[in-house]
């Protein structure tokens, strides 16, 4: 009997600037009320990049176009509501955002949505949800873009039927 498989928790993130300020969302926690990154798990069958657009869409209202990769992040959270311990890898993608859709509800527990400077999300660093959050925005304004193709996902993942998924991937 072998050891537990790790399985890091997979996430997607859009990073969102225009005139100098980032669109981030604050959300209820079990630690209270933090500011993240339009963010969120990546669901079984679909691809990183969609799985930015919905969660964009869900937690803003905006739709989100994805313009660049601009990066693959891995960080441990010692203690997270997904118990102890859990580590996460986080695809982020910048882009851009339409207007809010009329009448699209934010989902919970996402209270509120708001432009904030880099400034200002360095300043609320104690209310951020984790240290991916600031560090996805620093990148940005570093200049980091990756192309969008440097993601690639096998149709297996959409349909498990497609091509030839097998136990291990090649």
């Amino acid at each position: 009997m072998g050891a537990e498989r790790w399985k890091p928790s997979v996430t997607v993130a859009a990073v969102i600037e225009k005139d100098g300020r980032y669109l981030m969302i604050e959300e209820m926690t079990r630690d209270g009320l933090r500011i993240n990154n339009p963010a969120g798990g990546l669901e079984p069958g679909e691809s990183p990049i969609d799985g930015a657009k919905r969660e964009a869409l869900e937690e803003t209202a905006c739709h989100f176009t994805p313009e660049a990769l601009l990066g693959v992040y891995l960080a441990r959270n010692p203690d997270s509501e997904r118990g102890p311990g859990v580590t996460y890898l986080r695809f982020a993608f910048c882009g851009t955002a339409s207007d809010p859709v009329p009448g699209q509800a934010l989902d919970s527990p996402v209270v509120r949505t708001l432009w904030m400077t880099a400034d200002e999300v360095a300043a609320a660093r104690d209310r951020l949800r984790g240290p991916l959050v600031l560090q996805c925005i620093e990148d940005h304004r570093a200049g980091r873009r990756l192309p969008l193709d440097a993601i690639y996902t096998h149709p297996s993942v959409a349909s498990p039927d497609a091509g030839t998924a097998t136990s291990e991937p090649t």
